[in-house]
């Protein structure tokens, strides 16, 4: 093995303590990876990879970015997955006796960002850690860029995996022996895209941690969620080398306290991202989202995705969006003062980590500059949560004075470079920029006293890096420069010198600005201190900041678009007079949106069949009835005349299935999967959308699955949930024959010459008609194809079958085909066409004549058979 420079064996034993991180090894003004770390960074970032010696001509892999980018870059590592050391020159160079000591000074983790570059404004940055004992899970999740950490435990693989989903965590902590546990792989597979760390220390250390915390109270019988709690918190202050038992405050919660909302709920009924195309935009929040800060956007999106089981929580709510949507002229100049003020929560966080830098806290100075006006404005409301809001906002008088008073307007983003600190704020500092303006004032009395002695008009005195300050000359006037100057540089068209007196002043002078720069950074490291010391009032106030901007834009959105407050109670009915869908009506501005009556309950209501064509708003029509449930129970008004919500504790939805069928599963397969979970997790408070069962089979196997998933609901004596259930398959109509709960509906259709109108109402009553072809025709498929479709649809009609249930003119007219594909296996036995005719029957409901003529028709489409 040949020996290796001292650099990099210096290297080397710094990437041992961080195996799992790309190592950001700063020389100079350069941070230099190596390795593996830099053939990962090279491609993941688009650099130029080279190598530099390793000793004895032996090359090591090497790629490299300029110190002020690194963090454009650490960023697109952190977005991509990766952690990232950031090992720093813990001294200065020039004092440096060999090598120069380094150490990895923070390691940036996808669920451990803070920087702004690093973070969507609008979400939380959510660490996630959880341990488990058998079926028993605690969780915790820190966002560690506003100090919110929030901690349950949990019974059952699903309802952890709902929970897990809904907080949409960017990093992943649990113990290595979770491996071992039955549920590993559906984890692991359910997270595939996440950064998932598994952790060795033993779970007596996480208690150990959380036994530093100040003040923590916690309910009893939670043990995992401690220790899950105790784990999130010793991997955050590993990695940002700081202790944080006084950064965040612990609140404990119940899942059973909020409606659930797995991620197929959430997905389909597009709460946050639009299905098209994973955007905001066509989403439910982007709705609701009139917030004017960032943290007003957040707690929002936290809303949607934990809507309320307690009704008096709700009616708060309700109380106070009802009082800002009536005081117009207020809320307008609420919303005003709240557009002045920055993201608070995370300005704070910088702060308290030591992260924070100068044109942070003048962010933090402006943004409480509106806070005494917005207070005053606040007096005014009597709602019980506005009042409870406008106590928890603090004015910060000293601190506010601080800020105006230390930190320049429009300071540098260095620390090290001066410019931070306003005039007059420390004497000392005053004296010491006096000395170089002074300085200033002698270099140009001295460069004209050189003139007048040698005669030189053009003589400069300059000053770089390099050579600190000096003399310059032209070549022409070589000739009257005086011997006691001292040549240091040629240039093409001039010399420079230097002479005694120049060398005294600039140590003089860079001295005083060394002094300056150092000054700076100490007084601001000072004010940042306090800012920290405020953390506890500043957290406690941006929380109040959030609430009042979430109530005022749901209140701009209700007065906007005449939404109105829904009665939420704990009875079974949900009614809805002239209901609208909220995104749809966003969307199609140009077209006036139907609007729609619901009844549902858990009795004469419980099961609604509504049929119609394709095109017609069928979909539509589920997914704003329970966008309306999902809006009054997280307190919004609701797009409706009239709405009274008996309490829902779940909505499940069975809709589509394109990201499964991306992981490679069937269709069918994820559409029994996800039924199956509604039937096995279903209860009378959840309420139930399917949209189409048995779509990926057979016909006559999809219709019995669905025919079969209607009677359970409604039959089975602990379910009867509140269930809409759009379908093509008009046979599930009968079912409100023989079921009380179940009652049809459809969506209503004009014919119009040969052509078909979409009325977008929802009618009493089933239909039979699905319209199949006039939709076909409307999307554009060639004529040819939709004649041969009418008279494959009139041959079905007729019963003009053969002995295995194909259209017999299918055999005799159309173009054909060599090696005909087989026609769709059923799961369960052969179709019969007669065999169906007459499971379809109740002899003992039909007439002697009946009988017969039903007799006479099997026997002749025998006879044509045959």
């Amino acid at each position: 093995m040949k020996p290796l420079t001292p650099m990099i064996k210096q290297y080397l034993q710094i990437k041992s303590q961080h195996p799992d991180a790309i190592l950001f090894f700063r020389m100079g003004d350069f941070y230099e990876m190596f390795f593996e770390d830099a053939v990962i960074a090279s491609k993941e970032l688009e650099i130029t990879l080279t190598s530099r010696d390793k000793g004895e001509k032996e090359q090591v892999p090497l790629c490299g970015v300029p110190y002020f980018t690194a963090e454009t870059y650490i960023s697109k590592l952190l977005q991509k997955g990766y952690k990232v050391a950031l090992c720093e020159q813990v001294e200065d160079p020039k004092l440096a006796k060999g090598i120069v000591k380094r150490e990895v000074i923070r390691v940036f983790t996808p669920g451990l960002a803070t920087d702004a570059l690093h973070l969507g404004s609008g979400e939380n940055n959510y660490l996630m850690g959880f341990c488990a004992e058998g079926e028993v899970f605690g969780l915790a999740f820190l966002d560690i860029s506003t100090g919110e950490m929030k901690v349950t435990q949990i019974s059952g693989v699903d309802p952890f995996l709902n929970e897990a989903f809904r907080n949409e965590p960017k990093e992943i902590l649990c113990e290595k022996r979770f491996q071992q546990h039955p549920c590993f792989e559906k984890f692991k597979k359910s997270f595939e895209d996440h950064l998932i760390t598994f952790v060795d220390e033993e779970p007596h250390e996480f208690s150990q941690r959380l036994q530093t915390i100040k003040n923590l109270s916690h309910p009893e019988g939670i043990p995992l969620a401690l220790l899950a709690s105790g784990m999130v918190l010793h991997y955050a202050e590993k990695n940002q080398k700081r202790s944080l038992s006084e950064f965040s405050s612990i609140h404990f919660y119940q899942t059973q306290d909020f409606m659930i909302i797995d991620e197929t709920a959430k997905r389909n009924l597009e709460l946050t991202q639009s299905l098209f195309d994973q955007g905001k935009k066509g989403s439910l929040l982007w709705v609701l989202d009139e917030t004017m800060t960032a943290m007003g956007s957040r707690r929002l999106k936290q809303w949607l995705h934990y809507p309320l089981m307690d009704i008096s929580e709700i009616e708060r709510r309700q109380e106070a969006i009802s009082e800002l949507k009536e005081k117009k002229i207020e809320r307008k100049r609420i919303r005003e003062s709240l557009g002045k003020i920055q993201d608070i929560e995370r300005l704070t966080s910088r702060a308290f980590l030591g992260h924070a830098n100068p044109r942070d806290l003048v962010g933090l100075k402006h943004s409480l500059r509106p806070l005494p006006h917005l207070k005053s404005l606040l007096q005014s409301f009597s709602s019980p949560l506005l009042v409870q809001l406008t106590s928890e906002i603090e004015e910060f008088d000293d601190l506010s004075g601080l800020l105006e008073a230390a930190i320049e307007e429009n300071p540098p983003i260095a620390l090290k470079e001066g410019g931070i600190i306003k005039p007059a704020y420390h004497p000392e500092l005053d004296e010491l920029r006096e000395i170089g303006r002074e300085g200033k004032r002698w270099i140009l009395e001295l460069e004209a006293e050189e003139r007048k002695k040698t005669g030189i008009s053009s003589l400069k005195i300059r000053h770089n890096q390099i050579f600190g300050y000096y003399i310059e000359v032209t070549k022409s006037n070589l000739h009257l420069v005086p011997e006691h100057y001292v040549r240091k540089q040629t240039l093409v068209h001039a010399e420079r010198f230097i002479t005694p007196e120049l060398k005294e002043f600039e140590t003089r002078v860079l001295g005083a600005q060394e002094a300056i720069c150092q000054l700076e950074y100490r007084l601001f490291e000072e004010i940042r201190q306090k800012v920290a010391e405020a953390t506890g009032k500043l957290r406690k106030t941006s929380s109040a900041l959030s609430i009042l901007d979430g109530l005022a834009s749901l209140a701009e959105v209700a007065d906007r678009y005449q939404y109105v407050r829904p009665k939420v109670d704990e009875g079974d009915e949900i009614v809805i007079r002239d209901g609208r869908h909220p995104i749809v009506e966003r969307m199609n501005l140009s077209e006036r949106f139907v609007p729609n009556d619901t009844l549902l309950n858990t009795r004469d209501h419980q099961l609604i069949i509504l049929t119609g064509p394709n095109m017609a708003g069928k979909s539509t029509y589920l997914r704003q009835v329970a966008l309306i449930v999902l809006m009054a129970q997280m307190g919004s008004f609701v797009p409706a005349k009239e709405a009274r919500i008996g309490r829902v504790d779940r909505i499940f939805t069975r809709v589509g299935a394109l990201d499964h069928i991306m992981r490679g599963q069937s269709t069918f397969m994820v559409e029994m999967m996800e039924t199956a979970r509604i039937l096995n997790q279903a209860t009378s408070q959840s309420l139930v959308i399917l949209d189409e069962i048995g779509r990926g089979t057979s016909t006559f196997d999809g219709l019995g699955i669905a025919w079969a998933v209607a009677e359970y609901l409604h039959d089975h004596p602990l379910l009867h949930p509140r269930t809409l259930f759009a379908t093509h398959y008009h046979e599930l109509t009968e079912l409100a024959l023989t079921k009380e709960g179940v009652k049809n509906y459809n969506v209503a259709v004009k014919e119009w010459k040969g052509e078909i109108i979409f009325l977008r109402k929802i009618v009493e009553g089933g239909t039979n008609r699905s319209y199949g072809i006039q939709v076909a025709r409307l999307a554009g498929l060639p004529e040819k194809v939709i004649s041969r479709a009418k008279e494959v649809l009139s041959n079905l009609e007729k019963g003009e079958l053969d002995s295995s249930g194909m259209p017999k003119i299918a055999k005799t007219k159309g173009e054909t085909r060599t090696n005909r594909s087989s026609p769709q296996l059923s799961l369960f036995t052969p179709h019969d066409p007669i065999r169906w005719e007459l499971k379809r029957i109740d002899p003992n409901q039909m007439t002697p004549i009946e009988a017969l003529n039903f007799l006479n028709t099997l026997k002749k489409k025998i006879e044509q058979e045959e």
